[in-house]
Formats: structure tokens, sequence, C-alpha cells
């Protein structure tokens, strides 16, 4: 007998919500803690400001924030989730997954629950395209956060580093009735052998952490090579603009709007140059946000629709990068 299963291209994102913390670090609020100023982290990042979780807060909190948004704005309850994926690489706790404790706080059935950790930034949009299978196979809603509370991990001394992150949460429902875009297609890839340019090793296996560890802050030591990251992160994130509207039979005449990862400002520019696409079709939020990592996307789709950027008939294409290297893109039909 054979499997029942829906039509590709059947997922269709049926609510959207985010949440960002109310305090505000600005440029110069970080200049009077390490050696830097608002003209160095400007001219380099294109960052103005960030958001930092209250000290009450941790990432179950901001992924709820953004989850119930998400679920309001789909006109559904918790109890008609049917399976939750949370993209981020600042968990809750060590063990168990963020998921676990999100399905308890909302209320939702016993419904399966996990992490997509490890993937960077490009978590998100990853998680997309597992829900879309979900959904194509199982006929179920799937609640996707991309979430990080960074500001409570990283180095507050590493100045080339900790200007550039920022906390928040982004959320979408996506299931198999009528909403509010169609995911049209995902494309992802990694290349395994870029796992270097952009690493926090201690913790793992390689560098358990212990008392050492935390001594030295190596437990806060995010590696980056930041030319070879600049590098692939452009030609990954406008390759991913170029293969997904490849499968789908469009061009980037057909876009109205590119979200891409809001890491760099500089990044985001030369994405858009090599995918051929004028800036005015690409969302930036960065300047006030800086990266939030897996929640980068999801809360610049948010933004974009709270801010009248998209509208019926758009074709908006996510995309992003990450550790691992990791990369993802996505095409929405509004």
């Amino acid at each position: 007998m054979m499997s029942r299963r829906l039509e590709v291209g059947m997922a269709r994102i049926l609510g959207i919500g985010g949440y960002v913390p109310d305090k505000v670090m600005t440029n110069d609020d970080w200049a009077a803690i390490v050696d830097t100023t608002d003209e160095w982290i400007t001219t380099r990042t294109g960052i103005k400001e960030r958001r930092f979780a209250a000290e009450d807060e941790s990432t179950l909190d901001l992924c709820v924030h953004a989850a119930e948004r998400a679920l309001a704005d789909a006109g559904l309850a918790a109890t008609d989730v049917g399976e939750i994926i949370v993209a981020t690489d600042t968990p809750e706790v060590y063990m168990p997954d963020t998921a676990s404790f999100l399905q308890h706080r909302l209320g939702c059935d016993t419904v399966p629950a996990y992490d997509l950790g490890g993937s960077g930034c490009a978590g998100f949009v990853q998680a997309l395209d597992i829900a879309r299978s979900r959904i194509a196979f199982a006929d179920r809603k799937v609640l996707v956060i991309g979430v990080e509370l960074i500001s409570r991990l990283i180095s507050w001394q590493e100045r080339e580093t900790c200007v550039l992150f920022g906390d928040g949460a982004g959320a979408v429902v996506l299931g198999s009735g009528a909403g509010q875009a169609e995911l049209l297609d995902v494309v992802a890839g990694t290349d395994g052998s870029k796992t270097d340019i952009l690493t926090l090793v201690a913790g793992g296996t390689r560098m358990p952490f212990t008392i050492e560890t935390a001594r030295s802050g190596a437990h806060q030591h995010l590696e980056m090579n930041g030319r070879e990251v600049f590098k692939q992160a452009v030609h990954r994130m406008s390759g991913g603009v170029d293969d997904v509207l490849s499968r789908i039979g469009r061009t980037i005449d057909d876009v109205a709007l590119v979200i891409p990862h809001q890491a760099n400002k500089r990044i985001i520019d030369a994405v858009a140059k090599k995918a051929g696409i004028e800036l005015d079709r690409v969302f930036v939020n960065v300047q006030s946000f800086g990266n939030t990592g897996s929640a980068s996307v999801p809360l610049g789709l948010w933004q974009a629709r709270e801010a009248n950027r998209i509208a019926e008939g758009d074709l908006v294409v996510l995309t992003a990068f990450g550790a691992g290297f990791h990369w993802a893109a996505a095409a929405l039909q509004f």
C-alpha cells in the first residue's frame, strides 16, 4: 500500500511572529567596554545597535514570545501544532533541547519537538526544508522558530566579535491549508571542509568544558576567519538565490524582495550585487539588531511584512549561511 503524500509545494506559511528584547546596546555602549568606536563598527559592519535579553530572560522566553505571535497571526491555538522545530546555537540548557521546554510552556499536545543546532545562522531556512517534508508526509502544522540569545555566551572582551551580535527570535507556522505564502522550494548545502573558518571548539568532546576552559575563556572564544567567511557567505548566499529561482523556473527580475541573513552590511551589499538585484529590493535591519544568528531571517520576514514591504503576489527569497559551512535559500509566493 502506497504511503499518503501531499503534492510537493503544498507547504504554506500560516502565521509569522517575531520578538526582540527591550534593552538596546549601542555602539557607544560597547565603546565604553572594549577598545572600539561607533565609526569603527559602523564602517565595517553597518551595525548601529542591537538588542540584549534582560537578566530574567532566557532562550525559552524569546521563543515563547515569537511563537505566540506567530500562532495568533495564524489564528491557531497551541494545541493545533503537530510538530516543533527550534533552530538555535544558544539553547536553554545543554540537555534536553529547547523545543522540549517550548512544547510544555506553550501548552502543546505531546507532539514531536526537537532542536536543529550547530548550523549557525542557516538553521532557520534549513528547518523550513525539514518542515515541508513533515507536512508533505504527515500533513501536520509545524511551528518553526529561529532564536539566539548570544549576548550571554560570547566574550565581552573580544572586540572583533562581541560587537556583532544581538538577541532575538522569529517564528512561522507552516501547514497545508490556506495561508499567507506558499513555500515553493528550498535549497541547502554544506561544505565541511570549511568547518574551521567559523567555529566554537570548547564544550564538545574535542575540548570538554573544564575549570581550565572557563578560566581561559575558551568556551566564549568564537574563532572566525573574517576574510574567508565573507568570501564564502557571498558565494553561497547569492548562489542559493540563483539555485532556488532556477528550480522554480523564475529569475531575479521576478523577485519582489530578498531577505538575507543579517550578518554584515558589506556582505549583504555584495550578495545583492552578485545576485543582480537592486538594494531597494533587499531587506536590511542589521543596523538595528546586529547578527541575531538563526533568528535573523525570520525576524527579517516578520519585520518586512509588518512594514508593508511584502504585498500579495510578491515572490520573496530567503537566503542564509552559517558555520558548518552551511547555506540555504527558500522561495515564498505570497
